[in-house]
């Protein structure tokens, strides 16, 4: 599919909206609730391809897993239950389609699949599946789509290969990852690459050992599976850059209403400083992901930020944020705030050309190895709507201010590339078209709609 996005022609004005929930917490909630013992009730749950994946995934590992409806989550049979298993809740008639009912099986309760676990083109999936399956010591192989086929699983496999793990990929390290039932044991990893998805495997499959396993990284990744866990009763420690958790582990099941992505809000914070006033509801703005507004903050831009007060401190925090236009000014990013606004380095690219001065971005290596090489495409598309920039090895560097230009994108199969020049195109001097626009409902379903009720002009074309 492609959308042909053109420049505004009236400002962007929402108030009061709700973007989807966070992929990152989505997806974790989901795979520890399985793990639990008891039931979950997830509300607000990433409405994207990702994390249908995982709770597709979960369905063949045997976990009963249903929408707020009460129907199976996944389009495919709930999995036979066996004899003497609980009986399933009942649904709450306030859920709703995004909500999810989770009957955790506890840690010994996942069975092997009778075929490859499909995780689609999330990456998050593999990664923290092969983590709990490793350490349940459950058989399995994880497949994934073209683009997941050529992404990097050493990452994974080799720390918990260190704990005793038996974990095979294929050729040059991709998927597929092959998990076979071997004995861990806790143990002590040092990463030299901050990763949150890498930490989780590693933590993940500590719950299932006896001791404290320890992960090191050289700076801190987003802290959601350290919340979480120990929401959930785990007992997990953090010192500086190190996160541990003890094992055996017993979790008990949780209620969760799962904060908005500011990863999505960001697109539409962006297209309001560029041309709009939009107010967001419900917002997780963790600390340690919350990068882009500190960005945003040295590029000139004024976020009005409140946080939601009844949220206790230890658990996700919430805000409503509100941006208006404005003039932005180029920015030095340091890597350590990059890290922390990894995700959304693409439309940090974009809002880099709309500022005045220099932007660089530096320490974003990580965004090499994505659903496409992010670098690489922002480079491409900004240069063809004719910014002026380099590309770095680890980043790239942005000469800001030149009036964008219409152009032809392409997606490369990756959302946060479509979302980041749908956002570019409103600002380009004529109409800008966008191939592969269907990328961006993984994790922003219905983007295009919303762009149109808040005034901006999108045609979208088979």
């Amino acid at each position: 599919m492609k959308a042909r996005v053109h420049p505004l022609r009236q400002k962007l004005r929402g108030e009061d909206l709700r973007v989807p929930g966070d992929k990152s917490i989505s997806h974790r909630a989901l795979l520890f609730a399985s793990l639990a013992e008891g039931e979950s009730r997830v509300a607000g749950l990433a409405p994207g391809g990702d994390v249908r994946s995982t709770a597709r995934c979960l369905a063949q590992l045997g976990v009963p897993l249903l929408r707020g409806d009460g129907t199976p989550w996944t389009a495919q049979p709930a999995p036979e239950r066996p004899a003497g298993s609980l009986p399933l809740p009942e649904r709450d008639s306030d859920m709703g389609a995004d909500d999810a009912i989770v009957l955790g099986v506890g840690l010994g309760g996942l069975r092997p699949p009778s075929e490859a676990l499909d995780c689609g083109n999330s990456g998050t999936t593999m990664r923290l599946l092969t983590g709990i399956l490793a350490g349940a010591g459950v058989s399995a192989k994880l497949i994934g789509d073209a683009s997941l086929s050529r992404r990097p699983m050493e990452r994974v496999a080799a720390p918990l290969r260190e704990l005793g793990a038996s974990v095979g990929t294929g050729e040059k390290g991709r998927p597929p990852v092959h998990i076979e039932p071997r004995a861990m044991h806790a143990g002590s990893i040092s990463s030299r690459v901050a990763s949150a998805q890498v930490k989780s495997a590693v933590l993940l499959a500590g719950l299932f050992t006896q001791g404290e396993t320890s992960f090191t990284e050289p700076l801190k990744s987003r802290d959601h599976t350290e919340r979480m866990l120990r929401q959930m009763g785990a007992q997990v420690s953090v010192r500086g850059t190190t996160a541990s958790v003890r094992g055996p582990a017993q979790l008990r099941g949780l209620a969760l209403d799962v904060p908005g992505d500011l990863s999505s809000a960001a697109f539409l914070l962006a297209a309001a400083l560029a041309g709009g006033s939009i107010s967001l509801d419900h917002v997780g703005v963790n600390p340690t992901r919350a990068g882009f507004l500190d960005a945003l903050s040295q590029l000139g831009a004024r976020v009005e930020l409140r946080i939601d007060e009844s949220v206790p401190a230890q658990l996700e925090p919430t805000a409503r944020l509100s941006a208006q236009r404005q003039s932005l000014r180029g920015a030095e990013l340091a890597p350590d705030l990059v890290l922390r606004a990894i995700d959304e380095v693409p439309i940090l690219a974009v809002l880099g050309a709309l500022a005045s001065g220099e932007t660089v971005i530096r320490g974003a290596e990580e965004l090499r190895v994505k659903e496409s090489d992010r670098i690489a495409q922002m480079a491409q598309g900004l240069r063809a709507m004719g910014a002026d920039l380099d590309e770095l090895p680890d980043g790239l560097r942005i000469r800001g201010g030149k009036k964008l230009r219409g152009a032809e994108i392409d997606s490369a199969h990756d959302h946060r590339i479509a979302l980041a020049f749908s956002v570019a195109a409103l600002l380009a001097d004529s109409p800008s078209t966008i191939s592969g626009a269907e990328w961006a409902d993984v994790s922003f379903p219905g983007f295009y709609d919303l762009l149109r009720t808040l005034g901006a002009e999108v045609e979208l074309q088979s």
